[in-house]
């Protein structure tokens, strides 16, 4: 595995890389998740590569950008593991200048949920994934599907600017009481960890009425606020029931939605998201 920390480093190594290659972003501090868009990346085709870069950009300014988990002989002993071919580990000067000054903006898409609630998050986003995918070039990108809002963001991104790799969706892991991996669950304290699966249970809530025949939006984020109100520990952002394409509110289900929320437990805030109605188009 070669770990490589310059752009002309990069370009020279991936001008020897013939085939497809695919490509998992990320800020490290690994976990099975992240495993899982290995797997799929190696296993999907002939190059594996990895990035790892706490991206200063998409942290506000009351955010955990200081104290983000970090461990990068970790992840790179897990990456090796894995089977990645190479890891880009950048320093934020070669992302970023000094006089850096573009960035990419994808709007309305962006206004509601996450983008509501941490203004500037995803134009931070956006413009570190574009200058990922403009450096390495990859045929295809692995993006997790619990990070909902992202992988649509990053996805209509791509799509507008004519970038040339396709974004594969890989499903959520989670831990045997439903909790999704985020590096941030080691923010937890051991009470605070029993609380955050109710996250999913409220998920549950609304995708087993959902399963059931229900399509008044309102009954089911009813139905999530009800099962995060039974946890003291969890303040609630947002639930939301929303349109899977324009993540606009819905009043009524008419085609696939997407139940999503946000919520702090202690310091610590969690997301997590559930297709409703997903007829399964991942690319392959």
């Amino acid at each position: 595995m070669q770990v490589l920390r310059t752009i002309p480093d990069v370009r020279a190594v991936r001008a020897q890389a013939q085939g497809s290659l695919g490509l998992v972003p990320t800020m490290g501090y690994l976990h099975a998740g992240h495993m899982a868009l290995v797997r799929a990346a190696r296993d999907a085709n002939d190059h594996c590569w990895a990035t790892v870069f706490v991206n200063s950009l998409q942290f506000g300014q009351n955010e955990d950008f200081n104290t983000y988990p970090r461990d990068l002989p970790r992840d790179l002993a897990l990456f090796e593991e894995a089977g990645v071919d190479v890891v880009f580990v950048p320093e934020a000067e070669t992302m970023y200048t000094a006089d850096f000054s573009t960035y990419v903006d994808v709007e309305k898409l962006t206004d509601r949920l996450e983008g509501a609630a941490r203004p500037g998050h995803f134009r931070g986003v956006t413009t570190v994934v574009c200058k990922l995918l403009n450096i390495v070039q990859p045929h295809r990108v692995y993006l997790g599907r619990k990070d909902a809002q992202q992988l649509r963001v990053i996805r209509r991104m791509v799509r507008d600017l004519n970038i040339p790799t396709t974004i594969v969706p890989v499903e959520t892991v989670r831990e045997p009481d439903g909790l999704a991996l985020s590096s941030r669950n080691v923010y937890l304290k051991p009470d605070e960890r029993q609380a955050a699966s109710v996250l999913y249970q409220a998920l549950q809530a609304a995708q087993q009425r959902f399963a059931a025949g229900e399509r008044n939006a309102e009954t089911l984020r009813a139905a999530m606020h009800a099962v995060l109100a039974q946890e003291p520990l969890v303040s609630v952002d947002y639930v939301s029931i929303a349109d899977d394409e324009s993540l606009k509110e819905l009043t009524t289900i008419e085609r696939p939605a997407l139940a999503s929320l946000a919520a702090r437990i202690g310091t610590t805030r969690l997301i997590d998201a559930m297709e409703l109605g997903r007829e399964d188009t991942t690319p392959e």
